[in-house]
């Protein structure tokens, strides 16, 4: 059975397309060792040429040293037999060359050989063939030779002749010391016969070459033209397969003799199942077709009786379990090798197109039961003026019966049976020339209004709609009589818009001079706040020089004043500066704070140390008025603020906590929290209080709770105004709880340095120090931070 899978198998198949492939033993082995033997062959035959050419040699090299090694040996022993026929004493140098004629004839030396008498002298006597070269054998061999040296103890030895020309050479002394045998021959000439041998071998060689090389040439070119063969198959079996997938069929390749199928990889993807073997059975293949479309058993009678087509519609079972609608197209092909037949077509998935076909029935129900529930009037006509499609209210209408109003009847036919509704008149809108389009308004007698809509349609049919509009047109009467009271209406809204126009020129020129006064206000508050600033200035200069020379004067430097009186009323004149230098001082920074010119430089600041340098400053008044300073921090406890703004919120509060508060048992409590991102501090004293009326107006420039006609306290107003602004520079707030005759309570709330504020302090520290680095010098200064109010 088959395996249900995604993808299909795409090893190599035992088919091309159906078309079965050998599948004997030996085939199978050499299919499988086809890749081996591709490359071991080539490399095979390689290996037996160069193993044939090094026997070879070996082969000829030992030849060669035979025939040395035998010419060595006759060499030596001619040389003794010739010395022991000639060891004779009697005789001369002609009788040596006679003896040696009748010794030894020259026709029996072999080619080349030379049989030479050498005197005492070194000189040539005799030699066989006749000597007619040089008249010494020094001169025939050359002085440095090994041989002429050793003489006889040399044995049989390569020498080289005068020419240059290798040779074989023995010599050996005569006895009777007259002279000595010398036998020559050239190595060119014993070794004749084995270059002769040697040429032939390399013919024979080179031919077996030549046959086992252009063997070897053919296998590789055959191998690779059926490797390229079984690509070029493989490439069209993919390509058919990838054009089959493209168009949702798969082929189908039925041999019926044997009773098996081929599908091709297409097919298996588009049902869904995974290749398990190349041929399916023929039981197989049926399991899968639905029962009620008929069976291939059926079908495989009908072919064998007749050499018909096929083309059949019948669902099959794919792997998800759907029942997929396929479509075969087939033909009878005879297999010319076997003899059989094969059925050999297409199947088409037609699935969607079935699923159409179903889904345009249902719409042209759904449409007609649509066309049928309106409630007007509808009939569709064809490009022959012939009835396509109609309601019940076009029949009733027209009185026509459901046998009239017969699809594919003709206009007047139809028309022809039935009756035309009674039309009293007709409202007709205007048609311009070519118009596809038309609609036109009708009264019938009972007083009904229809609307008729005809439109021409793609195809050139037209379309009738008729819609009972009687409704419609009662309350189009009702409209035009609503029209007349909305002129009406109209009308007395123009003049409600006139008075409106006026109303509204008038709130814009009131808008206009609010507009006027408000920029006079500021600007008179920016000249309040300049001349604020200016006047500062221009008072500490004179109030310095006072407070300096009364100093002088009290503390007699140049000399001891007339009366005691002078004394004090030097040291009255510089408190009076020194109270005078302090409002200035708060005037100033209250100004620089209107006009927006405090610039904080916010760091991590502890502080316990900032509460402790405030504390320092009002030590003196503290111990005059006899108070109490209880501090009760959190340790280790820090804000995120401006150094010297924070001491001056610090200090204007704890100043005001030691003034309020009267002589005797009075007691100031310093108190801080932290509070989420943020930290409270707590300035408590036991003074006077605040009464709950003037709570409201504190914390303004000026605003004091005593008034005029009542003061009893010295001061400007400015410390609480000033602690308040700075603390919401900050981003923090300032507010106070107090009662009368029992004390005031202040809490100052200021941010704790988390990681994120941290790192927007520093980029903001980093981006002024790239705007000041901007700055060309001679630029402006800025207003530097406020100053801590004096005393």
């Amino acid at each position: 059975m088959l395996e249900a899978d995604s993808a299909s198998l795409s090893a190599r198949a035992d088919t091309i397309l159906g078309i079965h492939r050998p599948q004997t033993a030996t085939h199978t082995r050499f299919v499988l060792a086809e890749t081996w033997l591709r490359f071991a062959l080539p490399a095979l035959l390689a290996t037996f040429l160069a193993c044939l050419a090094i026997v070879e040699s070996l082969h000829l090299n030992s030849q060669r040293q035979d025939t040395i090694r035998h010419a060595v040996a006759d060499i030596d022993a001619l040389t003794r037999l010739v010395a022991a026929a000639l060891n004779q004493p009697e005789g001369n140098d002609a009788d040596l060359s006679r003896r040696l004629a009748a010794l030894l004839p020259a026709h029996l030396l072999p080619e080349g050989r030379q049989l030479l008498i050498v005197g005492d002298d070194d000189a040539i006597v005799a030699g066989i063939p006749p000597w007619t070269g040089g008249p010494t054998l020094t001169a025939h061999l050359g002085e440095m030779q090994a041989l002429t040296t050793l003489r006889e103890r040399a044995g049989v030895m390569n020498v080289a002749l005068a020419d240059g020309s290798p040779a074989l050479g023995a010599l050996r002394g005569l006895r009777t010391g007259r002279g000595q045998v010398a036998v020559l021959q050239p190595l060119a000439v014993v070794t004749a016969a084995w270059s002769a041998q040697v040429r032939n071998h390399a013919i024979l060689l080179g031919a077996a070459a030549l046959v086992i090389i252009g063997t070897g040439i053919a296998y590789v070119l055959q191998t690779r033209r059926a490797y390229a063969v079984d690509r070029v198959c493989e490439q069209i079996k993919q390509r058919l397969d990838t054009a089959l997938g493209r168009g949702r069929c798969g082929l189908w390749d039925w041999d019926i003799p044997r009773g098996r199928i081929y599908w091709s990889d297409s097919m298996y993807t588009l049902l869904g199942y995974r290749r398990e073997r190349e041929f399916l059975s023929f039981g197989d293949v049926n399991a899968l077709v639905h029962p009620e479309d008929g069976d291939l058993y059926s079908l495989a009678r009908h072919l064998a009786a007749s050499q018909s087509t096929v083309d059949h519609e019948f669902r099959i079972r794919s792997a998800s379990g759907i029942w997929t609608w396929m479509r075969m197209r087939a033909e009878i092909v005879p297999d010319t090798v076997t003899g059989g037949r094969h059925l050999v077509g297409i199947a088409l998935d037609v699935t969607e197109q079935r699923n159409l076909a179903e889904l345009n029935a249902t719409a042209d129900m759904r449409l007609r039961d649509a066309v049928e529930a309106i409630s007007e009037a509808f009939v569709l006509w064809d490009t022959g003026n012939r009835l396509v499609l109609c309601n019940s209210k076009f029949r009733h209408l027209h009185a026509l019966s459901q046998d009239d109003a017969v699809p594919g009847r003709r206009y007047g036919e139809i028309m022809g049976r039935g009756v035309l509704p009674p039309i009293r008149r007709e409202m007709r809108e205007l048609e311009h020339a070519g118009a596809t389009a038309r609609t036109f308004e009708a009264e019938l007698t009972d007083g009904r209004w229809l609307q008729i809509s005809e439109r021409r349609t793609k195809d050139g049919g037209y379309v009738s709609v008729g819609t009972d509009i009687t409704s419609l047109k009662r309350h189009q009467e009702q409209l035009v009589a609503s029209e007349r009271e909305l002129l009406a209406t109209v009308k007395d809204l123009k003049r409600s818009r006139r008075t409106l126009e006026l109303q509204t020129q008038q709130l814009a020129d009131l808008a206009e001079r609010y507009l006027d006064q408000k920029a006079q206000a500021e600007s008179a508050n920016q000249a309040k706040s300049e001349f604020l600033a200016n006047m500062s200035h221009e008072l500490r200069t004179p109030l310095n020089a006072i407070m300096g020379f009364a100093e002088l004067m009290e503390s007699g430097v140049y000399g001891i004043l007339g009366s005691p009186r002078y004394t004090d009323y030097c040291r009255d004149i510089r408190s009076s500066g020194d109270y005078l230098l302090s409002v200035i001082d708060d005037i100033l920074n209250m100004s620089r704070i209107e006009s927006h010119r405090v610039r904080l430089v916010r760091r991590e600041i502890a502080l316990p140390g900032a509460i402790e340098a405030a504390l320092k400053l009002v030590a003196e008044p503290v111990r005059a008025k006899s108070l109490t300073v209880d501090v009760d921090l959190v340790e280790g406890l820090t804000v995120l603020a401006d150094e010297r703004a924070l001491h001056q919120i610090l200090l204007n509060l704890v100043q005001n906590a030691v003034k309020f508060t009267p002589e005797g048992d009075g007691r100031i409590i310093v108190k801080a929290r932290p509070a989420g991102d943020a930290v409270n501090i707590f300035i408590e004293d036991t003074g006077i209080g605040i009464p709950k009326a003037a709570l409201r107006r504190l914390g303004a420039p000026f605003q004091q709770v005593e008034t005029n006609l009542t003061r009893t306290y010295k001061g400007s107003g400015l410390g609480l105004a000033i602690a308040r602004s700075m603390a919401e520079l900050h981003g923090g707030s300032l507010r106070l709880r107090s009662q009368e005759g029992l004390g005031t309570i202040v809490l100052v709330r200021l941010p704790a340095p988390t990681p994120e504020r941290l790192r927007d302090v520093a980029f903001e520290s980093s981006q002024e120090t790239v705007a000041s680095l901007r700055d060309a010098a001679g630029a402006t200064p800025s207003l530097g931070r406020m100053e801590p109010a004096a005393g």
